[in-house]
């Protein structure tokens, strides 16, 4: 089993948390282990900003699945919780994103790994830190704390209270 692959999770409709349980269940299910998790965080919408805010939280997992295969696997998982894909950047009932998988590169049509836009979003940098403060981006050569650092985003990011 590969470890050291790490996993994004967003929601904004709906019961938000109750949704991303779901998709960690789901997981669970298809034979992907999660092995850690970030605490839940609350931001406003990033590039389309009149939505609700959303919830995002960062998980390790296991699998044997290869990047491809996990891919469709998150997609299969998302449109089985009834998520539409309607609008680039729009409302979403979940939303799973690979952001790293272990120190691989993988550079196809339907998938980028490291996710392209990490270091452009503090939804995606805070919770990182809380895991994994001091892993390499293999492009950039930065740990996740320095790209925290630098990121442009002026978005807040809090822990959620529920």
């Amino acid at each position: 089993m590969t470890n050291g692959i790490y996993l994004l999770l967003g929601s904004n409709l709906g019961d938000r948390a109750a949704n991303l349980l779901r998709a960690i269940d789901a997981l669970e299910q298809a034979a992907i282990k999660v092995v850690a998790q970030s605490e839940l965080y609350e931001t406003a919408a990033w590039g389309l900003e009149s939505q609700p805010s959303f919830l995002n939280q960062v998980v390790e997992i296991k699998t044997e699945l290869a990047p491809l295969s996990l891919l469709q696997c998150l997609l299969e998982t998302e449109q089985q919780m009834g998520r539409k894909r309607n609008e680039k950047w729009g409302e979403r009932l979940i939303d799973i994103d690979i952001l790293y998988y272990a120190d691989r590169v993988v550079k196809e049509p339907s998938l980028h790994i490291p996710h392209p836009h990490i270091q452009e979003r503090r939804f995606t940098l805070v919770p990182l830190c809380e895991l994994v403060p001091l892993l390499v981006h293999p492009l950039l050569g930065k740990t996740q704390q320095e790209l925290l650092d630098v990121c442009p985003d002026p978005l807040e990011v809090r822990v959620y209270q529920a």
